[in-house]
């Protein structure tokens, strides 16, 4: 609770702001407002809740949510930190933009807590509005117009779905309560049936899961780079945490049934998304695709269920954010997104390049960083469920062809001569500030790669 209404306070704040702060200052207020949410989450972790105020049971927060919310914080303050400078560029009014972000941690904080069908619909709603704006704030681009149009008309089809299967839930179970439902789970009723799956179609859609994924690469292509960014991880984990609570709450009862659905769509998500970034030239379109490779690793976590895979989730919300927002912060910064951009830039930026490469090897999965541990306790969770093995040989070979895209860009950097058309270009900057706080980063994917007992303990 705390989260939200400080989140919400510093979004009207952050609004303010613009007629008086301008450039770095506008990014410091955001900097501070995150470390205030940090501070104030944490604190109602450790049980000191600020704000009191009764949700009549909807909204209830336990360790799972509040570290999640945590993780979330975090990797924020990491994207502020390392893209401040990029954001900032991409408007006039700034501060409007990071007001559109302060709403959207608002409406993931909603997330973290729901017990309710309708807080989840609210949450992911704050969530999902200024995204659209986010998505269109290029507004010269004819790209950036095209990305907010497709994402405000996949995602209002998929919230109409999603209010379909609240509606058929609502209208067998007679309350919108999770546990209510879960509770009178025992025989699934064809109305149940109906519910169960409208929602799992309306969440494969906002976690971009195959094969309802086709408006991702578009709209993470199309967006502004710094926002993709927000979208492709932050944004994208609490759609994560939103599908794996709903199906564990409100269908656990019936867990093996809808689990031959899941592992359907987990297939497809690991095949497509893998498959089809092997053939991509753009970097920031290979991201995209990976984007979806990544979801199916995480949707392991909510075909299993179980304690590996929540705590695989909590581990894969801060690898994945991590070496991705790290990425893009550096991709941002490129004129050009083509692999062939990063020809020797490890000559020329040997420590952002670095960091590049810790990033590049967390995402593959690569052992001594977070990722590895994040896709290892996925396939944990799956064996440990022992059923459909062969989901795990499915993912494992799945994660040996992303190690194949994935070293496309680490051979670019490191092996490849730069061409003399790329000499005569200038070269994208970085700030001393900017290479401490990226090494900082790859430091954190390291140290979770070597102790991710630090995290999982939490809960």
């Amino acid at each position: 609770m705390n989260a939200i209404i400080v989140a919400a306070l510093w979004g009207v704040l952050m609004m303010y702001a613009g007629f008086v702060a301008k450039g770095r200052s506008t990014n410091l207020l955001a900097v501070t407002g995150v470390i205030v949410l940090l501070v104030v989450n944490w604190l109602e972790y450790l049980g000191l809740s600020i704000f009191s105020i009764d949700t009549k049971g909807m909204l209830v927060y336990n360790s799972f949510g509040l570290l999640f919310n945590e993780v979330i914080l975090f990797a924020t303050l990491m994207y502020f930190l390392l893209s401040g400078q990029e954001l900032g560029k991409s408007n006039k009014t700034p501060s409007d933009l990071y007001a559109l972000i302060f709403f959207i941690l608002a409406g993931i904080a909603i997330i973290a807590g729901f017990k309710s069908l309708l807080m989840l619909f609210i949450g992911i709603e704050i969530v999902s509005i200024p995204l659209y704006v986010l998505a269109g704030s290029a507004k010269t681009n004819l790209k950036s117009n095209e990305a907010a149009l497709k994402y405000f008309l996949m995602g209002s089809f998929s919230t109409g779905l999603m209010l379909m299967g609240i509606a058929f839930l609502y209208g067998d179970a007679g309350t919108f309560f999770l546990e209510g439902i879960n509770a009178g789970m025992g025989i699934i009723s064809p109305m149940k049936g109906i519910g169960l799956v409208l929602l799992l179609a309306s969440m494969s859609f906002k976690v971009s899961a195959a094969p309802f994924h086709f408006w991702t690469p578009d709209v993470y292509d199309g967006s502004p780079t710094v926002f993709t960014s927000f979208m492709a991880t932050i944004v994208k984990s609490a759609g994560f945490f939103a599908f794996l609570k709903l199906f564990e709450s409100a269908f656990g009862n019936i867990h093996r049934e809808w689990q031959i659905l899941m592992a359907v769509i987990v297939f497809l998500t690991l095949v497509i998304g893998n498959v089809t970034a092997v053939f991509q030239q753009s970097v920031k379109r290979m991201l995209s695709y990976s984007s979806i490779a990544q979801a199916g690793f995480m949707l392991l976590g909510v075909f299993a269920l179980n304690v590996f895979a929540k705590q695989g989730m909590i581990l894969y919300f801060a690898a994945y954010s991590l070496a991705t927002i790290a990425i893009f912060a550096v991709l941002a910064r490129f004129k050009d997104d083509s692999i062939e951009s990063f020809n020797g830039f490890a000559k020329r930026q040997p420590l952002v390049a670095i960091s590049l490469l810790v990033s590049f090897l967390s995402l593959a999965g690569i052992p001594l960083t977070a990722g590895f541990f994040a896709k290892y306790f996925m396939l944990l969770a799956v064996l440990k469920d022992a059923t459909m093995l062969w989901l795990v040989v499915v993912a494992i070979l799945c994660a040996a062809v992303s190690v194949y895209y994935y070293f496309r860009v680490i051979q670019a950097m490191y092996f490849k001569d730069v061409t003399a058309d790329q000499e005569q270009q200038q070269l994208p900057e970085f700030n001393s500030a900017f290479k401490i706080i990226i090494l900082i980063n790859s430091l954190l994917i390291l140290a979770l790669g070597i102790h991710p007992d630090w995290l999982t303990n939490l809960l």
